[in-house]
């Protein structure tokens, strides 16, 4: 009763205008080129390590001002604790990535401070942070400035060296002087009227690791390593992930119009894709679908890693629930979210506790490609509203989207999106970069009715990264676990802090810590209602309280 009534009295209010967020998405109003309909990551991360998530939103400009980069500014935004938020670009220096698609956020290179690194429709970029409000564009001394249409990225240590290595996974092999001609060929019209032509018809232009070389320099691994696709599939998101639990990063990959990877780390610096055998190569029925975003977590408290994977219109977005080791079986009508979105076109995803009830909820933003379904009398629309589902513990979910207040089911044209505790208040906020316009600011009004704790690790200079820690949380009879990422959601980046609900719990048992060295920590009560940062090697946690609106 506690969770549904929880649950029932959460709201999320659409701040956007009072956090004093002014970055709107450049955009072409028909979408005439499939690279128009794509971007739009967004990351939050402390960049100037104040305690308080930071916000940056990807830009992009179009066809037609593709020769002038600079009217599409991509932003930085400094949360100033208050609700209100600073344009930080400028001083920064990370307005100018080029045509932006998406953003990842790691310590590189083991300083004690994150970095950027941004995808682009070629070169990438990577910002330095120089740890006093600035970065520095270190692409091309690190050799990471991949020049194909790049999307998801994520850091992970695959090798074991103590240094975060990157892998980016690539779309269509495009130029802007090559362009298809609109509504002109077999893939270029939905359901009988002209669309943007791809990506199906289109060539692919194969994936990129880079193996960190410990010297601010990465070396390209990816034909070496076995993840290279050399057939070119249309790579989307990616995420690195321990699903095996043998202590090694391994890679899934969503590719749009064909089957997702899932790559297994032998240990030896190579990779096997495993995903047909896996069960997340295809759907239940077998079919490949057009796969984008990713959520991943341990929704119903297994101890395995599952899998949700949004999918294009007349689809439904995948969920694959995690077995054991490398088996996993679609679930996505068994646990009833998969028919709500089948009209729906999803991006952003997330595995989120929005209710503190212990349990992880399913978030999804959604948005179509085609402008023109507006006027194809169709039963979708381009506009679209997100889905949001409760967690009813027993292996299914509950569509809370009506019940969430106004700002969940209003329609819009979204892409990237990024989950964080923007203001420190113990629940779970949402961050949407749309395709047209303003982003979306979404506040979790009553969350926070249930308890929480959330657990800070902290990179300290010259040590090995935190990204692949696991830290479990016993409270009572709830055991949660959740992995320390770099990437997820669609081309995105979320709060690098790791949120757990308690419900009604007043106190947490023990926090467990798996660093990726190996070294296991342990510590005793923690009072609930608290954040803790815990850094590898010291004696206790350091603990403070929530703030209060």
């Amino acid at each position: 009763m506690l969770a549904a009534q929880t649950s029932d009295a959460v709201t999320f209010a659409d701040v956007t205008k009072a956090s004093g967020i002014t970055f709107s998405r450049v955009s072409s109003p028909d979408k005439k080129y499939i690279v128009e309909s794509m971007s739009g990551g967004v990351a939050l991360f402390d960049f100037d390590k104040d305690g308080l998530p930071d916000v940056y939103f990807v830009n992009a400009p179009t066809v037609a001002t593709a020769g002038t980069p600079r009217l599409a500014r991509s932003e930085l935004w400094r949360n100033l604790g208050d609700g209100t938020f600073v344009d930080a670009t400028e001083k920064a220096g990370v307005g100018y990535p080029g045509w932006g698609m998406g953003v990842v956020v790691a310590d590189f290179d083991r300083d004690g401070w994150d970095d950027l690194y941004v995808t682009c429709f070629g070169p990438n970029r990577l910002y330095r942070n120089n740890g006093d409000g600035t970065f520095s564009d270190v692409t091309d001394k690190a050799g990471v400035g991949d020049a194909r249409w790049s999307t998801g990225a994520a850091f992970a240590d695959y090798d074991g060296d103590g240094w975060l290595d990157l892998f980016v996974a690539n779309y269509v092999d495009l130029r802007l002087d090559a362009l298809p001609e609109f509504g002109k060929g077999k893939f270029c019209e939905f359901h009988g009227i002209p669309v943007q032509c791809g990506p199906r018809g289109l060539a692919g232009s194969g994936d990129t690791l880079y193996r960190n070389k410990g010297d601010g320099t990465f070396e390209d691994v990816s034909v070496k390593s076995g993840v290279a696709d050399p057939k070119g599939r249309f790579g989307m998101g990616a995420v690195w992930s321990d699903f095996d639990g043998d202590g090694r990063p391994d890679l899934f990959v969503a590719n749009d119009a064909g089957p997702n990877f899932l790559y297994k780390n032998t240990g030896s610096g190579t990779f096997v894709d495993v995903a047909l055998q896996a069960g997340t190569a295809f759907n239940e029925d077998g079919k490949e679908q057009g796969s984008m975003g990713i959520a991943i977590g341990d929704y119903d408290h297994s101890g395995g890693w599952s899998l949700l994977v949004t999918n294009f219109s007349d689809e439904y977005n995948t969920l694959y629930k995690h077995d054991k080791g490398f088996q996993f079986t679609d679930v996505s009508y068994a646990s009833q979210t998969a028919k709500a979105s089948v009209p729906l076109v999803g991006w952003g995803a997330h595995f989120l506790d929005y209710d503190n009830d212990g349990w992880l909820d399913l978030l999804v933003v959604n948005g179509h490609v085609y402008p023109q379904v507006e006027r194809a009398g169709l039963a979708t629309r381009y506009a679209q509203r997100k889905l949001l589902y409760r967690n009813n513990a027993n292996g299914t979910f509950a569509d809370m989207t009506s019940a969430a207040g106004p700002a969940i089911g209003e329609p819009a044209v979204s892409r990237g999106s990024a989950a964080g505790d923007l203001d420190n208040d113990g629940d779970l906020d949402v961050v949407i970069n749309n395709l047209d316009g303003a982003p979306t600011i979404l506040r979790n009004d009553g969350g926070n009715r249930g308890n929480f704790v959330t657990v800070h690790l902290e990179s300290r200079a010259g040590t090995r990264s935190v990204i692949g820690s696991v830290v479990t949380v016993r409270a009572g009879d709830l055991v949660q676990r959740a992995e320390r990422r770099s990437g997820d959601s669609y081309l995105s980046h979320s709060d690098g802090r790791l949120h757990f609900g308690l419900g009604a719990r007043a106190k947490v048992d023990s926090v467990e810590v798996r660093w990726p060295s190996g070294t296991v920590q342990r510590f005793g009560e923690i009072p609930a209602n608290s954040f803790i940062t815990i850094a590898e090697g010291a004696d206790k946690p350091q603990i403070s309280g929530r703030s209060r609106r």
